[in-house]
């Protein structure tokens, strides 16, 4: 059989498949077709010396371009880590929510999901120059009306976001995630909780979680770090972890760092998910994208079929989405095309600490729905 689309001479990776050889990758008719050697298609691909994995899924982004100030444009973002699903968390709450899906959602070739912010107006206020965080006003705390966009729509709403902490919510502390988590039972969905500095603290919010919410900034730096001075997990992340809390990275421009990133990883606590938490303010540094923020836990020695999963198999289970994150026959077309080689690459943590990683990870290209896009700078 002569395919639409054959990637020949990579290296397939897929933890959750079971897959881990050379071999060739087959779409047809915006399908994954057929995995295989010696397969020929009327387009051929050669990815010789890079890794074919499951689409990448970047699950903590802000592409609202246009409708809020920390968002970025989601094609350019996506092409440039090799992401064939962008989730963006919360740059949009019920108010206007609909401009969102209108203007970007429906229009992007990338396919994007959202976790709906329970504040009324999203993330309206973030810059350089204009900083109001939103969880500071309870009358912006919109539950009932993100239980009723989040009904309505249940093809791109996946959850609800909140944001907690001394710079978000301010004197409110708590109040706003307990409103978010009451919002997302009535809707039968996940909460994504961001904590950055007290109040309230990272173990109240962690307290607060149920199985599959998930807690993201999972290691950020002090105060609110993860761990304690000599390094131990702190017990209440113990605990979420046990009952099914997920945590993940959201790096950003202040919630990774070295200190806690090695306490964790030493302690046997990595992340379930790797996400970048891209937005203007961290797109040129010190995020910059998925794929480098993959690099930083490679540099922490995380097992690259780790790393894999946490950016394939890992979100798509929190995303409550089977088909997405791994390669399978008939199923959706996607896959990403990342290259590791030997060459040294230095990584910077949110404080300006940096480590060197003696290999690189870099993105040649992506197949979105069965269609070959080359990788952008």
């Amino acid at each position: 059989m002569t395919h639409d689309l054959v990637l020949t001479g990579g290296h397939v990776l897929d933890p959750a498949s079971g897959l881990d050889r050379k071999t060739d990758v087959a779409f047809h008719q915006g399908r994954l077709a057929e995995i295989g050697d010696g397969l020929s298609g009327r387009e051929v691909q050669d990815v010789s010396g890079a890794l074919v994995m499951p689409g990448l899924i970047d699950l903590h982004t802000h592409v609202y371009w246009g409708g809020t100030s920390l968002s970025v444009a989601p094609e350019p973002y996506a092409r440039r880590s090799a992401i064939t699903t962008l989730v963006d968390t919360g740059s949009a709450g019920p108010g206007n929510f609909a401009g969102f899906k209108a203007h970007v959602v429906d229009r992007s070739q990338t396919r994007i999901l959202v976790y709906l912010h329970i504040s009324f107006a999203g993330i309206f206020a973030f810059s350089p120059t204009i900083m109001v965080g939103e969880s500071q006003d309870l009358r912006l705390m919109a539950a009932r009306e993100a239980v009723a966009v989040a009904r309505e729509h249940p093809e791109d709403i996946i959850g609800i976001k909140v944001r907690v902490g001394k710079h978000t919510s301010g004197q409110n502390g708590i109040a706003p995630l307990e409103l978010a988590l009451e919002a997302a039972d009535q809707c039968g969905l996940p909460v994504m909780a961001h904590i950055d500095e007290p109040s309230p603290t990272y173990e109240d919010v962690v307290n607060m979680l149920r199985p599959g919410d998930i807690l993201t900034h999972c290691f950020r730096p002090f105060p609110n770090a993860p761990v304690h001075a000599d390094g131990s997990v702190k017990e209440a992340l113990l605990r979420g972890r046990e009952r099914g809390v997920l945590f993940d990275i959201g790096h950003g421009m202040g919630a990774f760092s070295w200190d806690s990133a090695r306490a964790m990883m030493a302690a046997g606590f990595p992340p379930d998910s790797i996400s970048s938490d891209v937005h203007t303010l961290c797109i040129d540094g010190p995020a910059y994208d998925l794929v480098r923020t993959m690099n930083k836990l490679l540099a922490l020695d995380m097992p690259l079929a780790d790393v894999v999963s946490a950016v394939t198999s890992a979100p798509a289970r929190a995303l409550r989405r089977p088909d997405l994150g791994r390669l399978v026959l008939g199923g959706v077309g996607d896959a990403s095309v990342i290259a590791l080689t030997d060459e040294p690459i230095v990584l910077e943590d949110v404080r300006g600490e940096t480590l060197t990683c003696p290999q690189r990870l870099t993105a040649r290209g992506m197949v979105s729905g069965g269609q070959w896009v080359d990788a952008a700078a």
